[in-house]
């Protein structure tokens, strides 16, 4: 069964471009985004490395640890950071596992308990699934999957989008309404009875149906 939102992230050790880590051990008190690449010197993965370095104040802002995957070792990740550098103008800047023995994909159900081997010998195309980027909050729970397929990039202002959403509903007893965005009105949450929410809102809310409670963002 694949992982689920709401169930605790697998702990692992890796090594990664910074050292080997201890995955629970190197999220602490943040929140961290695991994104998964099926090979090194991969075209739509070397934009996406790319972007993601340039990215990555508006992450830090947000107390979010960023921390890549890819089946092929370390030292392959460090040459393929040249070419990241030199084709997106920025390099990764967070650290990359080297998922060699494919523990960490096989943990994230990203790849068949089964598959073993030396992951030189597999293309892109046998790892096609090891495309998947997961949102794990400071109490180490998965508040996010997405699985993307090789050809479409993955869409990081939307992914920084959730981010606001699910740390402001962390907060606050709110929904985001579709296609929210930072400001906009947000919906009180179904847990939250009427007469709480005249406490927490004593200005009211917007209810054009009973079950559709609609406030101003909280600060």
């Amino acid at each position: 069964m694949a992982l689920q939102i709401g169930a605790v992230a697998p702990d692992f050790e890796a090594e990664t471009t910074e050292g080997k880590i201890k995955f629970h051990d190197w999220i602490g008190s943040s929140w961290a985004l695991l994104f998964s690449h099926p090979k090194d010197f991969t075209p739509v993965c070397t934009t996406e490395l790319g972007a993601l370095a340039k990215l990555k104040p508006e992450f830090d802002r947000r107390g979010v640890k960023l921390m890549g995957l890819s089946v092929d070792p370390v030292d392959r990740h460090a040459e393929w950071s040249e070419d990241i550098r030199e084709t997106q103008g920025a390099a990764p800047n967070y650290p990359m596992i080297g998922d060699t023995d494919f523990n960490v994909s096989k943990l994230y159900d990203m790849l068949p308990a089964s598959t073993s081997g030396d992951p030189a010998t597999r293309t892109a195309a046998d790892n096609l699934t090891v495309r998947n980027v997961f949102v794990i909050g400071p109490d180490k729970k998965i508040k996010l999957v997405l699985v993307y397929p090789m050809t479409t990039g993955r869409n990081f202002q939307e992914i920084l989008r959730v981010i606001d959403s699910l740390q402001m509903t962390a907060r606050h007893r709110v929904a985001t309404p579709a296609d929210w965005k930072q400001g906009d009105d947000v919906i009180i949450a179904g847990s939250v009875t009427d007469e709480e929410a005249k406490t927490i809102y004593p200005q009211g809310w917007k209810s054009p149906k009973p079950y559709l409670r609609i406030v101003p963002q909280p600060k």
